[in-house]
């Protein structure tokens, strides 16, 4: 059996907010409850709407963030306090990769000297082969000796975002946290990016944790997925087969507004309404006010993820319900 690398185990997550200027500290459910494993050589993805807590995950994966409950365990151990000498050396096995290339490179700094910085900071290696190396890396993502030199400005967003992978990867990291990677690149590029990243992984055996809200990327790349909403995985299995068949009312909606070259058109289904205020959760299921399906008790009685027949995971009530029906039936 493959060992998980990552473990999730019921993770929450609030930050207090206040309501006007008088008015009292409320507090907002950014990630609650959340359960996930990540395999070895595996890339999990999370997927949904902006503010469904997907981010606040993979920075809680990293240690960047500490839950208010639940445990974050990497290769077994719990993830030490944060900015404490265990965390800096566990960091150096665990690294992200942003959505925004240019924000996360010092503008004023040469490429070379950004990719070999964490080779500094934990004083890895002579100092005279720490060039070298980054040049080594550097190479790895497709980029040469020119790139090296430049600026981030004075190179485009694919290659930038190669820039920011090599700094990743110089460290030799066991897991990638990618936190919407190809969003702000073009299509072209967003492809090369992804292949680069397929290619990492199965040559150096790297885990990734990938977070996106295209669908497509996430099918080409990742084994497993989980879908949240409002803080909570409310599906969870197999890529291809979530894709392919999706089971909850907030899946079917997210599958069904992604075109599948050489099909027919498909009837889109549409959601009513925008997503709650997280400071303001409905009470029950917090996807029932925009649900097509919603039963009485999914206002009131909050779904629990049920192991399918299938392997997936579902919290629905709508589900259990047809699954009991079927039962029943002679």
């Amino acid at each position: 059996m493959i060992a998980n690398i990552l473990e999730l185990q019921g993770i929450s997550r609030s930050y207090p907010t206040r309501q006007g200027l008088f008015g009292k500290n409320v507090p907002v459910r950014a990630v609650d409850d959340v359960t996930l494993s990540l395999q070895t050589g595996e890339t999990l993805a999370l997927v949904g709407e902006s503010g469904s807590g997907k981010s606040t995950t993979g920075r809680i994966a990293l240690g960047l963030e500490r839950p208010n409950s639940g445990k974050v365990l990497f290769r077994g151990t719990e993830l030490p306090h944060v900015d404490t000498p265990p965390w800096r050396r566990l960091r150096a096995q665990m690294q992200m990769i942003y959505q925004d290339p240019l924000a996360a490179l010092d503008r004023r700094l040469a490429i070379l000297d950004q990719v070999r910085e964490p080779l500094d900071i934990h004083d890895i290696g002579p100092a005279p082969k720490r060039d070298s190396k980054a040049l080594a890396v550097l190479e790895t993502v497709g980029l040469n000796a020119t790139h090296s030199a430049s600026l981030p400005s004075q190179l485009s967003g694919g290659q930038r975002q190669r820039a920011v992978l090599a700094r990743a990867l110089i460290m030799e990291p066991a897991l990638l946290v990618c936190d919407e990677p190809v969003s702000a690149l073009d299509v072209s590029i967003q492809a090369q990016v992804v292949n680069l990243l397929m290619d990492l992984q199965k040559n150096l055996r790297l885990s990734l944790l990938f977070i996106s809200h295209d669908l497509k990327v996430v099918r080409q790349i990742s084994q497993r997925m989980g879908v949240m909403y409002l803080g909570r995985i409310v599906e969870y299995g197999e890529t291809n087969l979530l894709l392919s068949k999706p089971t909850h009312p907030y899946t079917k909606a997210l599958v069904s507004a992604v075109p599948i070259a050489g099909q027919r058109t498909r009837e889109r289904i549409v959601l009513k309404g925008e997503p709650p205020n997280p400071a303001a959760r409905p009470t029950g299921c917090a996807f029932h006010p925009r649900c097509p399906v919603a039963r009485p008790e999914c206002a009131s009685v909050s779904p629990t993820l049920s192991m399918q027949p299938d392997g997936r995971s579902v919290a629905c009530h709508a589900v259990d319900a047809s699954l009991v029906a079927r039962k029943v039936e002679p």
